[in-house]
């Protein structure tokens, strides 16, 4: 697996526990989620003005957020990957897709919900894997679904609330 993390902000210090969180979710994902490709994920960090910027650009959403997800193929109705989209490094890993984290909105959000920066970290690491391997909570029956995968990927990670 290859797991690329780029550091886009500067208000925050990129130390070995931030890194180290988002290895672990990612790892932890695609662990739970019996993922059978050898994978390649990119994580951007940046503040809330480049997080909007991109939420403007590419969703049409003329706001700040919290993560951002951009997967690099699509799946099938039965959930399987079309291969016809999928594109491989040149080491042979399926390149899922491409994270965005606001460093700045995570700490205001760990704050608010009362649990650690690095908590928060996993959590959107998590929830944005979720969306690069095909799920999404656009209605309620597919929120509980997802939602429920994410609480339990990060109880495992020992990630609680």
């Amino acid at each position: 697996m290859n797991i690329e993390i780029r550091n886009e902000q500067d208000l925050f210090e990129i130390n070995d526990s931030i890194t180290e969180i988002v290895e672990k979710a990612i790892t932890a994902s695609l662990k739970y989620m019996e993922f059978e490709y050898d994978a390649e994920v990119s994580v951007m960090f940046v503040d809330n003005e480049e997080i909007h910027n991109l939420n403007k650009l590419h969703r049409g959403i003329d706001r700040a957020t919290d993560v951002l997800s951009f997967p690099m193929f699509e799946y099938d109705e039965d959930g399987n990957i079309i291969e016809e989209y999928a594109d491989f490094s040149d080491s042979g890993e399926l390149i899922l897709g491409d994270i965005v984290i606001s460093l700045e909105r995570a700490k205001q959000q760990s704050e608010e919900y009362g649990h650690s920066f690095e908590r928060e970290i996993g959590f959107l690491t998590v929830h944005s894997m979720l969306h690069l391997l095909g799920y999404d909570h656009m209605n309620e029956e597919d929120e509980k679904e997802m939602f429920g995968y994410q609480n339990e990927i990060l109880n495992e990670m020992g990630l609680k609330r």
